[in-house]
């Protein structure tokens, strides 16, 4: 199984889907010794590592209607549709407390994906080095823009990982992995159409040239990424999960019912496909 990776996609709430497929890896023990993910993707992919196993369907599904969580007052207030503190260190440190300690000592290497604003480069940490500050960098992965604050950290204003590096597959290639499983949160045949956007994201954003760059070029590179992924699947080298049916989640949503439909339809497409998987891992 060394040299293998497992890169997880964002999507907000769309990350209900890796949520369930992790939880069914979880039941059969399956742990691949690299992960790396953004946004969503990333926050389960830590829950992954740490062996929470419920974990991430408590933060993905059980807290969603509380008003800390997602709501329009939390716009008001505090200018972030997310409560970024309550997801960030409420959760986290007391409602949904998440396992440092395993996740901190765990063997196998774990990285979240940033977007550096003023760049418009993505920026890689590794749990090896950042370990202390990684709820920090989850937090930056998932900050998505007018919905949630830019994070500084280390004198960098960063970001939704998502949006410079939207599925970091090469990213995981470049840490040594010649074999990827890569969770997408969009169903098969899905591509990225260009976004117009509007002279508020501009203004708002004036002073981040470099987010505003990677926003103007998202669709090319998430597209252009899915091509690459899709080719290496051709090639052997990857194996993809995604949605087998799509279901009408957003990257915002609170009904309970869809998510855990989609939660459901992770764990169920994981399971379908628990055979090849485990034998792609095992091949060297």
């Amino acid at each position: 199984m060394k040299q293998t990776g497992l890169v997880l996609e964002g999507g907000g709430s769309r990350g209900t889907y890796t949520a369930g497929v992790l939880r069914y890896m979880m039941e059969h023990d399956l742990y691949i010794p690299y992960t790396i993910g953004v946004s969503a993707g990333a926050c389960n992919g830590s829950s992954y590592i740490a062996r929470q196993m419920d974990r991430n369907r408590q933060v993905n599904i059980d807290f969603v209607d509380h008003p800390d969580y997602l709501s329009l007052r939390n716009y008001i207030k505090k200018r972030q549709l997310f409560g970024m503190d309550f997801l960030f260190d409420t959760l986290p440190n007391q409602l949904a407390p998440f396992d440092y300690g395993t996740f901190n000592t765990a063997e196998e290497d774990f990285v979240a994906g940033v977007t550096d604003c003023m760049t418009g480069e993505a920026l890689y940490y590794n749990k090896s080095d950042y370990a202390d500050d990684m709820v920090t960098l989850l937090r930056a992965s998932s900050s998505l823009p007018l919905v949630a604050p830019v994070v500084e950290y280390e004198g960098r204003p960063l970001m939704d990982g998502g949006i410079a590096d939207p599925i970091p597959v090469r990213q995981s290639e470049r840490d040594g992995n010649t074999k990827n499983v890569v969770v997408l949160t969009k169903a098969r045949g899905y591509y990225k159409k260009p976004q117009s956007f509007s002279w508020y994201i501009r203004r708002k954003y004036r002073d981040y040239p470099g987010l505003l760059k990677a926003l103007d070029r998202r669709h090319e590179v998430y597209n252009d990424t899915l091509q690459y992924i899709f080719d290496e699947e051709k090639k052997g080298n990857v194996l993809v999960i995604s949605p087998s049916e799509e279901m009408k989640v957003g990257r915002v949503e609170r009904n309970k019912d869809k998510l855990t439909a989609l939660y459901n339809l992770g764990y169920e497409d994981a399971k379908s496909v628990i055979s090849p998987l485990k034998e792609f891992v095992a091949t060297p």
